[in-house]
């Protein structure tokens, strides 16, 4: 005997709890696009979510939490309704959050560099080491530029 479970519905909270993603989020995302339209109460007129539509806001959570822009994301949950023929649209867009995310953690590392540099600079300054504040102070200006040229924001 096979068993089917009814469709269930979630209310704009439900939906929120769910996802992780604040109501607020959830009518933005709406109203500009970046996921379908979705299904009004009858008599209430408020909004009602049902598994397709967390399924839809889990994946745009996803990717939000990829930072990736929102108009990124309204592309991309537009090509995913298209479903195979924007394949190497929806590759496209994640190979350029990929490497968006590539640069970020590179100016990650670099920021972590130069703060280890700030703190050995300030201990030499504290024990009294001028050739070692100036020589630490020289590789923090170097790396602060290889940042700024990483990220194209300049280091204060």
């Amino acid at each position: 005997m096979t068993s089917h479970a009814l469709p269930r519905s979630y209310s704009i909270k439900e939906a929120a709890a769910l996802t992780g993603l604040p109501a607020s989020t959830l009518r933005y995302y709406e109203q500009i696009g970046v996921i379908a339209p979705i299904s009004r109460g009858a008599s209430s007129g408020h909004r009602v979510y049902d598994d397709e539509d967390l399924d839809q806001l889990m994946w745009v959570s996803c990717l939000a939490a990829t930072g990736m822009s929102v108009g990124a994301m309204r592309l991309y949950m537009s090509n995913n309704r298209v479903g195979a023929d924007a394949a190497a649209d929806q590759e496209r867009l994640l190979r350029e959050q990929q490497e968006r995310l590539a640069t970020e953690a590179r100016a990650l590392v670099l920021r972590q560099r130069y703060v280890d540099l700030k703190i050995a600079y300030w201990q030499a300054v504290q024990d009294g080491d001028t050739a070692r504040s100036e020589q630490v102070s020289d590789r923090a200006r170097a790396l602060a530029d290889e940042l700024r040229a990483v990220t194209h924001d300049p280091i204060h």
